[in-house]
């Protein structure tokens, strides 16, 4: 977790703001921005036991208009943490946002 918290606050030094899961009602920043969350596990087993705790994790990437450069400049950033993940990509209607998201696991 320390990897991409340390990503996240890099980014936030850059003036894309994170928050983990969603910004309170009512002091969510303009786009981009950027939401993480640990929504599942999936540890290694051995013994009947959890010998490799692991935690799935998902990046949010919040834009209002499709920005391949924010979108570079946080895979470099994955890619250079040794990070492999997976990308999917979203336009939410209602919120008019584009949403990009990074899917990975990492020991806990």
């Amino acid at each position: 977790m320390d990897k991409i918290i340390k990503i996240l606050e890099g980014l936030e030094k850059q003036g894309i703001p994170y928050a983990y899961d969603h910004f309170a009602e009512g002091e969510g920043p303009d786009p981009p921005f950027l939401c993480f969350r640990c929504p599942n596990s999936d540890n290694f087993a051995a013994d009947g036991t959890v010998y490799l705790p692991i935690t799935e994790i998902d990046v949010e990437l919040y834009t209002d208009k499709k920005d391949p450069e924010m979108e570079k400049r946080l895979e470099d950033q994955l890619i250079q943490s040794g990070i492999f993940f997976e990308k999917t990509e979203t336009w939410i209607d209602s919120e008019k946002l584009y949403e990009v998201l990074y899917s990975f696991e990492q020991e806990a």
